[in-house]
């Protein structure tokens, strides 16, 4: 209990909170006689917890923003994927209570349960110590990697790209990942922007889109 508290960066009061955050419906299912809850409810506050905190966060950052892209933006933040990446970094998957079926079929590394578990974890730190303690979890290991990944979110570089393209007729402008590096948790990935056939520009980024908006940026430079 100690050692996933001091990754996730949170002494819980009700340590059975944490240990709920934890408990998958497979573990529960199979000892409904010493696991009093499964994790569902959890996952379902935390949801709406970590949607709450992502969303005033970008409302305050980007004042400028319509609500479509804060939208998009939301739904990237919190999407399984990224919540998963989450879980990765904290090593949660190894602290999961899973049935036996259910581990020895991979669910230590399945992306939908280790999100789960991440909006569960938030739920359950916020229930214990309020919106401050989850927001600072949100903080650290979601807000503070995309601010750290994405330097223009407010503009979408490849529709403005595109839109200077075809001012011209015949050009074909194409994206290429060329490169990735770094483990699992920490990939940075790489983009080269190419006109009819010839490079622009290249892009890094902690995923593959925000790689493209960056080599977009770069490539509108270049050809302005």
């Amino acid at each position: 209990m100690r050692e996933i508290e001091e990754r996730i960066g949170y002494r819980f009061k009700n340590p059975e909170l944490l240990t709920n955050a934890l408990t998958h419906s497979s573990y529960f299912n199979e000892n409904r006689g010493t696991a009093s809850v499964c994790n569902e409810r959890l996952e379902f506050l935390g949801d709406a917890v970590v949607g709450f905190i992502v969303a005033g966060y970008l409302y305050e950052k980007f004042p400028d923003l319509p609500e479509g892209r804060m939208t998009r933006l939301r739904a990237e933040l919190v999407c399984e994927r990224g919540l998963n990446d989450v879980s990765r970094a904290i090593g949660l998957g190894r602290y999961l209570l899973l049935g036996h079926g259910e581990d020895v079929n991979g669910g230590r590394s399945r992306p939908s349960i280790n999100a789960d578990a991440v909006e569960a974890v938030i739920a359950a730190i916020y229930l214990d110590g309020g919106l401050e303690a989850a927001e600072r979890f949100v903080r650290r290991f979601i807000i503070d990697v995309f601010e750290a990944g994405n330097s223009h979110p407010e503009r979408d570089y490849k529709s403005e790209l595109q839109e200077l393209v075809q001012q011209k007729s015949g050009r074909i402008l194409e994206y290429r990942h060329v490169g990735e590096s770094g483990p699992d948790h920490m990939k940075t990935f790489t983009v080269e922007v190419t006109l009819n056939g010839e490079s622009v520009s290249r892009g890094e980024g902690r995923s593959k889109k925000d790689a493209e908006q960056h080599a977009a940026a770069a490539a509108l430079e270049a050809l302005k």
